[in-house]
């Protein structure tokens, strides 16, 4: 239920757009901070996807690898000689490649996978390649991917994501893979001690979608594969990174609803073991991505609109590098550095600009490549903050380019999945929800209420055992500022939202009538049935503090059903046929419920489809029915 549906919803997942958007994926710097790679190509598949190196002195493009015409190519990362390891993934054969480039760009195969890979990391000293893989896997890795089909008995097998590690000299086969971390222990994320010995790693036993949020940081031994437990957070814990001494480990930890969608504080622990220690207790911002450099611990950060390149130290607060009212990627983090740390790169956007690749000394990035530059702005945007219940609150307006200003006009509130997320900028491209509603010319707001990143882990966790509640009363004070800066017609305002977001949709719905007409996507409508049928229940213990059958009361007290007979709002469903975060059984049984108390609604199930709508046809046709919604039940409302 995480941040990327949210974005989703904006960007751009369909062809035939008047210039096309040029993708900028799985960044890495070598480690001179002389060159940076990524998977480059159109969005829309009109030119083929390859891996580009390009001088970070000026965005001229050094060389492009592209040694495979039936595969796609994913996952880079640099060796301490230059040396460039990334994936190739041949679907139709059912592999992935790991294959190395040198600095003249002469590609050899290392291993070849039959199933899935990610994230190759090389050992400090160039001579081997670490690789996260799951043999023979039965679906794409992460619980947003569609299910495997539960069909005969069920429950008993599950994917294992596994460690193997492979001598850049050698050449293995499918058949020969052996993993070194043990059977029956799902590996999410990893780095290497400095001595090469072995891992740190954020590991769990059984099923890896939905055991993420009990996840251990556990030591790996490179060779036996044994693993000794480090710690057991109290938290949910990502980026676990080695001190270059060796004997710390850094991670981020917090209240996440998601792996992947990272908010919270550094804390570290002893390599030995013991006690983790938040080393930046009440700090007023989310850190999103860690990188333990030999000049010291770098991260990232979002604090209110803008996402920051940060140094921690002996000052807990972080020393500001850069900043920017923007959203940054890279492959390994959201920023890739030279070896030394002088150095950074950046895929960057926003609302109004697509991405582009910033890089430089890390004080004074700049844009380095110019593919997107002709691409138009659909929408104006603007940073919006208010009080409410104690909280200062920050989201973003999003006005229709050449909208009257004086004209009053609909809009439609998007309110992000997690519920820790954020709604951070993404561009707007063309063929996407929000450009559509833009040439509509409906205002969105995007609100991140109570219980998102970017105000600190307080503000985080302030929606625990009170979903809908505050947050929901965040949103319409967030209306209430949004009408005194824009002219919001407050008689046509609409609501959408996408898993938690969802949620929050069929919830207001029971809650308010301010809103004349509801998508909602994948939502949860009965927190009850909803414990025993998703794939990733162990993500609620942290948020509700107990299971469903320990404390029933406070899973029913949220649930839309449980006030169903106080919706009016018509309201359009939509959901995957395999998603296994929120089954469509929650969309059906709303769904249902609305029809009997005689509410307008419509749902549709999408064939095959996970938590996200991928398809393009799909998402196409998600498009059509959101925007013909809003028209009908919003902007005809008077």
């Amino acid at each position: 239920m995480r941040i990327a549906f949210a974005a989703f919803l904006l960007v751009s997942t369909m062809p035939a757009q008047a210039a096309t958007l040029h993708k900028f994926e799985a960044l890495a710097m070598a480690p001179r901070g002389d060159v940076v790679a990524a998977v480059e190509g159109a969005e829309d598949g009109t030119a083929r996807a390859a891996v580009v190196v390009r001088s970070v002195m000026d965005g001229r493009i050094v060389r492009r690898i592209d040694p495979c015409a039936a595969c796609t190519y994913s996952d880079l990362a640099y060796g301490p000689d230059g040396t460039l390891a990334f994936l190739s993934r041949n679907r139709g054969a059912g592999t992935v490649s790991l294959d190395l480039a040198d600095q003249r760009a002469r590609v050899r195969t290392i291993a070849t996978i039959r199933g899935i890979a990610q994230e190759p990391r090389f050992s400090p000293d160039g001579r081997r390649v670490a690789l996260l893989v799951t043999l023979d896997a039965a679906k794409e890795a992460g619980a947003t991917q569609a299910g495997a089909r539960q069909v005969g008995e069920i429950g008993e097998t599950s994917d294992e994501q596994r460690l193997a590690v492979f001598d850049v000299a050698a050449n293995v086969a499918a058949g020969a893979i052996r993993p070194v971390s043990p059977e029956g222990r799902y590996v999410y994320e990893y780095d290497w001690t400095p001595d090469g010995s072995g891992f740190v790693a954020t590991t769990a036993l059984g099923n890896g979608d939905n055991n993420w949020w009990v996840a251990t940081i556990d030591a790996i031994d490179a060779t036996s594969g044994t693993v000794r437990q480090i710690a057991k957070p109290a938290t949910q814990a990502n980026f676990p990174r080695m001190s270059p001494d060796g004997k710390t480990v850094a991670y981020i930890g917090g209240l996440m609803s998601d792996f992947g969608a990272v908010g919270g504080d550094v804390w570290t622990v002893p390599f030995v073991g013991g006690k983790p220690v938040n080393t930046t207790p009440g700090y007023k911002a989310s850190v999103t991505s860690l990188a333990w450099l030999p000049s010291g611990l770098r991260a990232t950060i979002l604090s209110g609109a803008d996402a920051s390149i940060v140094r921690f130290g002996a000052d807990t607060r972080g020393a500001v590098l850069w900043t920017k009212p923007a959203n940054l990627s890279a492959g390994d983090a959201r920023v890739a550095f030279s070896a030394d740390g002088r150095i950074a790169a950046s895929v960057v956007q926003d609302f109004e600009h697509a991405p582009a690749v910033y890089a430089g000394p890390v004080q004074a990035l700049r844009q380095i490549t110019h593919d997107n530059d002709a691409l138009p702005a659909a929408v104006t945007a603007r940073s919006v903050t208010w009080t409410n219940g104690g909280f200062t609150i920050q989201g973003w307006l999003l006005a229709p380019r050449g909208i009257d200003p004086a004209a009053r006009a609909p809009m439609i509130v998007n309110v992000h999945g997690g519920p820790a997320s954020a709604s951070v900028p993404a561009y707007v491209a063309a063929n996407s929800t929000g450009a559509d509603l833009a040439a509509a010319g409906y205002y969105v707001f995007l609100p991140n209420p109570r219980g998102s990143y970017g105000q600190g882990e307080a503000f985080t966790q302030a929606n625990r055992r009170d979903f809908g509640g505050g947050d929901l009363k965040d949103i319409l004070a967030g209306i209430d500022a949004v009408e005194k800066v824009a002219p919001v017609d407050d008689d046509r305002l609409g609501l959408i939202g996408g898993s938690y977001g969802g949620f929050m949709a069929m919830w207001a719905n029971t809650q308010t009538n301010r809103f004349k007409g509801i998508v909602a996507g994948a939502g949860l409508s009965n927190w009850i049935s909803y414990y025993g049928t998703n794939g990733i229940d162990q993500w609620m213990l942290p948020f509700f503090g107990k299971s469903m059958y320990d404390d029933p009361k406070a899973y029913w007290d949220v649930s839309a059903i449980n006030f169903i007979k106080r919706a009016r709002t018509p309201t359009f469903i939509y959901v995957g046929e395999r998603d296994i975060e929120v089954p469509p059984t929650q969309s059906i049984e709303y769904w249902h419920a609305l029809k009997e108390m005689g509410v307008p609604t419509s749902l549709v199930i999408y064939a095959d489809e996970g938590h996200r709508i991928r398809d393009a046809a799909h998402a196409a046709d998600m498009r059509k029915r959101t925007i013909a919604w809003f028209d009908k039940y919003v902007k005809a409302a008077r």
